[in-house]
């Protein structure tokens, strides 16, 4: 049966009633996208991974200004007077050292965050801190990669399953709405992710396997057909790979969102 023959045949057995409530549920355009997937009956070629873990900062989540320019041009009002590439290297040395408790973002990581700014600019400031930790508590503050979107939309139609798994503080999940890839749209497409698992909130940090494996449970997919991505090779590649999982990192062996998009769905189209 030709292709167009197929799709309104399809059209023609939808039930009135499920029909109607798919609308409900999403735009137009996708609920067209997914009419046509089903009409082709499994002709396509099937993704080659059924879950993605994506990990926030640093991957799915880039600031929008390199740190230290946002460290000293708040600091100015507050008499931080630290060369930028004195603030980097300060910041790096306290975000790496090693951490006495159990979790570096217990709650909304304060205490952590509060003796990185202070390493990273010699400023105590009180007032000084909240403004900083303020301004990355909004979306406006982050960025996400060229064709994340796109590409997020693309392997959910696909029926790849969705989450983000942070090392993170509870500032996390407003950010991910406030830059429209956590919530409904206007366009009312649906959550971009199936789950959000951030350490905060479930007691795990990674490298550890339990983090990994609340994910991979919460997505309903195997460590086998899944993969993660993060940009750390101890946190991410090492914690992923121990508990079974692939891991591609962020930057080394994926460095776009089309290249993602590509090694999972099958394709060589990079757009």
């Amino acid at each position: 049966m030709p292709p167009a023959a197929a799709r309104c045949l399809l059209l023609r057995r939808v039930p009135a009633g499920p029909l109607a409530a798919l609308r409900g549920a999403v735009s137009p355009s996708r609920m067209a996208r997914r009419l046509v997937a089903a009409s082709a009956g499994g002709g396509g070629r099937a993704p080659a991974y059924g879950g993605l873990l994506l990990d926030a900062g640093g991957t799915l989540l880039q600031v929008a200004r390199p740190v230290a320019e946002t460290y000293a041009s708040i600091g100015r009002r507050y008499g931080v007077t630290k060369p930028e590439k004195r603030i980097m290297e300060g910041f790096k040395r306290a975000f790496s050292a090693p951490w006495p408790k159990t979790l570096r973002y217990q709650g909304d990581g304060r205490p952590f965050w509060r003796i990185v700014v202070a390493e990273a600019t010699d400023c105590t400031d009180d007032n000084y801190f909240e403004e900083v930790y303020e301004h990355y508590a909004h979306g406006d503050a982050w960025q996400l990669p060229d064709g994340a979107d796109t590409t997020l939309r693309e392997l959910k139609d696909a029926g790849v399953k969705l989450a983000v798994m942070s090392n993170f503080d509870t500032r996390l999940r407003k950010l991910l709405k406030d830059l429209k890839v956590s919530d409904i749209n206007i366009n009312l497409e649906l959550a971009r992710f199936d789950a959000i698992v951030v350490s905060s909130e479930v007691g795990y940090e990674k490298p550890a396997p339990e983090i990994f494996k609340i994910a991979l449970d919460q997505i309903g997919v195997e460590a086998s057909k899944a993969v993660h991505i993060g940009d750390d090779e101890t946190a991410d590649k090492a914690g992923a790979n121990a508990v079974g999982l692939e891991c591609w990192l962020w930057g080394e062996d994926v460095k776009t969102f089309s290249d993602i998009r590509g090694r999972i769905l099958n394709t060589d189209d990079r757009q």
